[in-house]
């Protein structure tokens, strides 16, 4: 359709070229009424020139060949019949055509100048044959120079207003794909993180009570009521991480330094113990899928720490290193007091949570000390 198709342009009553064609109606009009001619043939010449104009003006956006063509032979020929013309009419409507055919933006400026020229050649050469003044013909021709160079001038213009146009539907078109495509992401970050607490949670609590049933049939009272005390302390703690990630997913993600030193205040807070954060590698950007995952890890080797080694003071380490970051949790504790099953979901939560961002997890005794080493790409 022309209004999407077509640019703006910086008009505000109404498009130029209307107006330049208009104008132009008028003055042609207003040329033929003064006319002072005696010779048949020259109303004739006068008479096609201005046919040729109406049929530029009813042509020119649905055939512009054609309009071109025609506008053409307008401005020929009453430069060819100038020098037997007894007024300006002749000059004159040819500087129109002229005029407005330097500034049509479908043709090459090569075109229009060989235009100009052939006319400019017409005027010098009709004078001349008809036994006019030379100084005339060169007069003629100048002010056919100029309107050629003032209609070339309008055509920048307009052809530097077409490409702004398409320019800013571009940005426009450029500017409401990055917001899909940003809905798009943050949708896929909503689900992965929903995914990541949901998905560890209702499958644990799925294992429990599976593991009930099973109790059941051989009526071991003592195992159910413990399957059924372990479910519900996944199911409280899947409510709290769901509560949890919702609440992060109304905000943007912290950068995983501030959530890790966030981390780290709470349990210091909570638990009346140092938790002491270090950071090496210069920090850089992360994929939300992997401060999550390390938040998570962080949040629960912390909660395993302070339930299995009260009062123990903790270090958090985190290191980016090239093409990998890596978060060490250490504790004075000598069990793998992480991997209780009442403790949370234990290494193995951990692991899961860490195979959804493509990281590993490796655990074990180090100088009298447990730590829990989390690896992720990024």
């Amino acid at each position: 359709m022309p209004s999407r198709t077509r640019p703006l342009l910086p008009d505000t009553i109404a498009p130029s070229w209307l107006v330049v064609q208009l104008f132009g109606t008028l003055f042609v009009a207003a040329t033929l009424l003064t006319a002072r001619e005696n010779q048949p043939w020259i109303w004739v010449v006068y008479g096609l020139s201005a046919v040729c104009w109406a049929g530029f003006v009813a042509t020119a956006h649905r055939r512009p060949v054609t309009a071109a063509v025609l506008l053409t032979v307008s401005s020929v020929l009453p430069a060819a019949a100038l020098g037997w013309a007894q007024d300006s009419s002749a000059v004159l409507l040819s500087l129109i055509a002229i005029g407005r055919f330097a500034t049509l933006t479908g043709l090459s400026v090569a075109a229009i100048i060989t235009v100009a020229l052939v006319d400019m050649a017409l005027a010098v050469a009709s004078t001349a044959l008809a036994g006019g003044s030379l100084l005339d013909a060169a007069g003629n021709a100048g002010f056919m120079l100029l309107l050629g160079l003032l209609g070339l001038n309008r055509r920048q213009y307009e052809i530097q207003a077409i490409q702004a146009g398409r320019l800013l539907e571009q940005t426009r078109l450029a500017q409401a794909e990055h917001a899909r495509a940003a809905a798009l992401d943050e949708r896929t970050r909503i689900a992965r993180e929903l995914h990541d607490v949901l998905a560890h949670s209702l499958g644990a609590l799925s294992v429990q009570l599976e593991l009930a049933e099973a109790l059941a049939e051989k009526s071991d009272m003592e195992g159910i009521r413990n399957a059924v005390r372990r479910s519900r302390r996944l199911a409280n703690a899947g409510l709290v991480e769901a509560r949890e990630a919702v609440a992060a997913l109304r905000r943007d993600v912290l950068p995983l330094p501030d959530a890790l030193a966030e981390l780290a205040a709470t349990h210091r807070r909570d638990h009346q113990v140092t938790v002491d954060l270090d950071t090496s590698g210069a920090p850089r950007p992360l994929p939300s899928a992997v401060v999550v995952s390390l938040a998570g890890v962080s949040r629960e080797a912390l909660t395993n720490a302070g339930k299995h080694a009260p009062g123990q003071p903790l270090t958090l380490r985190l290191v980016y290193g090239t093409g990998v970051v890596r978060l060490t949790v250490t504790n004075p504790s000598e069990s793998d007091s992480s991997a209780c099953p009442g403790g949370g979901f234990g290494l193995a939560g951990m692991r899961e949570r860490l195979a959804l961002a493509g990281g590993s997890l490796t655990s074990g005794q180090r100088d009298g000390r447990w730590q829990v080493v989390a690896e992720v790409p990024g």
